[in-house]
């Protein structure tokens, strides 16, 4: 967009800010109202053009992350497509500090001016910054206060017993109160009935209830062991309330995060009526805690290390799990047992009657030395993968980071030069004085002389080094040269251990192919 100029002055293009509440009642408030407001305020000003009003509804102001024409109105103006935000108040533009000292300071480096009607505050002017942190940490300290009056208003209610959330399989929840679905319910005493009475597992009945075309709640994509198992172990279906299971730490983010202890649960026993009986859930409690210590399901391990969930052991089937052992010298390392025998021992010791089992300990260090050897002595292209791996990443940072960044500064600076050029076509036919061609273009010169600099410190040689570093870590990784956690990870599909050799199955963009070992 290009500026005008009218009898020697320059035509401000104007972009206006609004954010309003869905519950306002206020209707001076209203969305409607805002903007008829900033319409006529803009066109009351013969040297001012609308740009664009950028309009957020219902959503907090006490951060910028999730407001989305807000993002869209900075975008823009690092496009250069407007100089000047009118904005109600600074609480409306951001009820946090940090965000409104960062974004107006952004705009004024790219000679955007913002102007907030109700504080008075032009960011031009030489003691805006002060006059902003003020106000901005006044709305903040006004929006925490509002926090912490609504959350204790919200615990008095569920300490009450209003229900707060959402609607779930078997209970509607409506104006705080939850009533039995019937029909849901059903499903719901189906689903417990098969996990105690009939001993199946969660997947097990997962499917079954696709099979049997059975309806999933409204929330749900598809019956899943995931879904299942949250249905099991929810206290909602003996009766019980149990709220504050979720918080939200930080007024600032509105992240929410699971109650590990930093605040009270609010629990309410025989808080209303239940789907199942109390002794069917604490049966179904009982046989998930037992499942989850089972030694075949090993899922305290399932992800922390390269190997979890990996290593089986040939005589019994069980997973191995890590263990911290000593050296003679102090040091420490890690190995992987059999969860049997970690649990009950050798085969001839036995504990609640159960047998142990005799497979050993896997060194981890040998068994890292073991799968880099192997990856030596397999013959594939590993130069032309490393140079593959080095070309997609840069092709990804060349086209989301640097290409757009490059695109949008060559853009401006094609805006800024037909400026000067209108400039000297408005001189050139006397619409202007040579005095206000030349305050004016030594102005378009400045931001022009900023842009230039920018494109140059955009430098593509930075993304090549990187890109060249990363090549020589993946052909180290290929070559059996180097580890990596993650990599391995990936290709690795099983390792079997018996009492003399280790199979390693692997599953790599290669093919599928088996490696055998010696256990040392």
């Amino acid at each position: 967009m290009t500026a005008e100029i009218v009898k020697g002055q320059q035509i401000r293009n104007v972009a206006v800010y609004c954010r309003v509440s869905t519950n306002i009642s206020d209707q001076a408030d209203s969305l409607e109202n805002q903007i008829m407001y900033f319409e006529n305020y803009v066109n009351n000003h013969p040297f001012w053009k609308l740009y664009k009003i950028y309009v957020d509804e219902g959503i907090t102001g006490t951060s910028t992350k999730k407001r989305e024409a807000f993002n869209q109105m900075i975008t823009d103006a690092y496009k250069g497509l407007f100089d000047l935000i009118l904005t109600k108040e600074i609480s409306r533009f951001a009820r946090n500090t940090l965000d409104s000292i960062f974004y107006t300071r952004q705009m004024k480096k790219l000679g955007v001016e913002v102007f907030f009607l109700n504080d008075n505050i032009h960011t031009f002017d030489t003691d805006s910054e002060l006059r902003l942190t003020i106000m901005s940490s006044i709305a903040q300290e006004e929006s925490r206060k509002t926090s912490q009056r609504v959350k204790w208003g919200q615990q008095r209610r569920m300490e009450q017993g209003v229900v707060f959330g959402r609607s779930l399989l078997g209970y509607e929840v409506a104006n705080g109160k939850i009533t039995i679905n019937q029909k849901q319910a059903e499903t719901v005493r189906l689903i417990f009935h098969k996990y105690v009475n009939e001993g199946k597992g969660a997947h097990t009945i997962a499917c079954e209830l696709c099979k049997e075309g059975i309806a999933v709640a409204g929330h749900m994509k598809q019956w899943s062991n995931t879904n299942i198992l949250r249905i099991l172990k929810n206290e909602k279906y003996c009766g019980d309330l149990v709220q504050k299971k979720t918080i939200t730490p930080d007024y600032l983010n509105h992240e929410k995060k699971y109650n590990k202890g930093q605040e009270k649960m609010i629990i309410i026993r025989n808080h209303h009526q239940p789907i199942i009986s109390r002794k069917l859930f604490e049966e179904a409690q009982s046989i998930l805690k037992k499942r989850r210590l089972d030694v075949n399901e090993n899922t305290k391990y399932s992800s922390r290390y390269c190997f979890s969930g990996k290593i089986k052991c040939a005589l019994c089937s069980c997973s191995y799990a890590p263990r911290s052992k000593k050296r003679k010298d102090g040091s420490v390392y890690r190995a992987w047992r059999c969860s049997r025998a970690a649990r009950y021992g050798s085969i001839k010791t036995k504990k609640n009657e159960i047998s142990g089992c005799d497979n050993a300990y896997v060194n981890e260090d040998a068994l890292k030395n073991a799968i880099q050897n192997i990856i030596k002595k397999i013959n594939f292209n590993k130069n032309k993968i490393a140079k593959d791996v080095a070309c997609d990443v840069k092709k990804s940072v060349l086209s989301f980071s640097l290409i757009q960044n490059l695109n949008n500064i060559d853009s401006s600076i094609k805006n800024y030069e037909n400026k000067r050029r209108r400039l000297m076509e408005l001189y050139l036919c006397e619409g202007i004085s040579k005095e206000e061609y030349l305050n004016t273009d030594k102005s378009l010169k400045c931001s022009l002389e900023r842009l230039y600099a920018q494109k140059k410190m955009t430098n593509v040689n930075s993304v090549n080094s990187v890109c060249d570093e990363i090549y020589d870590y993946a052909l180290r990784i290929l070559s059996g040269e180097e580890w990596s956690d993650s990599f391995f990870r990936c290709v690795i599909n099983t390792i079997t251990v018996n009492k003399d050799k280790l199979k390693i199955n692997f599953n790599s963009p290669l093919g599928k192919f088996s490696c055998i070992a010696k256990r040392r």
